[in-house]
């Protein structure tokens, strides 16, 4: 099952990259990986049968399709959440108060991405829809209740936050081999 989340987000999901707005992108890519869309208007606990949720934020709008179908696999191997991320290479310092400290050693600091990936097991356990208009919460939730698996994300998986950073994903686009 394909779920893609566009509250918590503003007017940026329909943002357009190439003609296409951005949540279009993201529930075709869904599709193509092989996930049937389910309406977010449907009780999940109809639309279960045992199958993973895979959520794809709209804001990865080319996260690549075999990234998709691997996040997919692993939930399914490991029986974990499997979360694309990207590891953090801007500068991190440590705040106390109003002073600024040092720097943070960014070894091991990870940006959610997409997807998220619950796996059948943990599905059938919920009592409704889970609460995705941040990713980066979800995930902390999620993560006191089960194992999750972080998967690093292909550039082209990066999230934009605003217009220009659709324009700059639309340039690395150009030059990525990536299909």
């Amino acid at each position: 099952m394909g779920w893609v989340p566009t509250t918590g987000r503003g007017s940026l999901p329909f943002a357009t990259l190439d003609g296409e707005p951005l949540v279009a992108l993201a529930s075709f890519a869904l599709e193509d990986a092989g996930a049937e869309l389910v309406d977010f208007d449907a009780e999940l606990a109809d639309l279960r049968a045992d199958r993973p949720l895979v959520l794809h934020d709209p804001l990865c709008p080319l996260t690549p399709i075999s990234f998709l179908r691997r996040a997919v696999e692993v939930a399914a191997e490991e029986g974990a959440v499997v979360v694309g991320v990207h590891p953090v290479t801007d500068t991190v310092k440590a705040v106390q108060g109003e002073v600024v400290g040092g720097t943070v050693d960014r070894e091991g600091l990870w940006s959610v991405t997409s997807p998220v990936v619950l796996p059948a097991s943990l599905v059938a356990d919920l009592d409704g829809w889970p609460d995705a208009d941040d990713f980066a919460a979800l995930v902390a939730r999620l993560a006191e209740r089960t194992e999750v698996r972080f998967l690093e994300a292909p550039p082209l998986g990066r999230r934009v936050e605003d217009e220009s950073a659709v324009v700059l994903l639309q340039a690395l686009a150009a030059e990525s081999p990536e299909p």
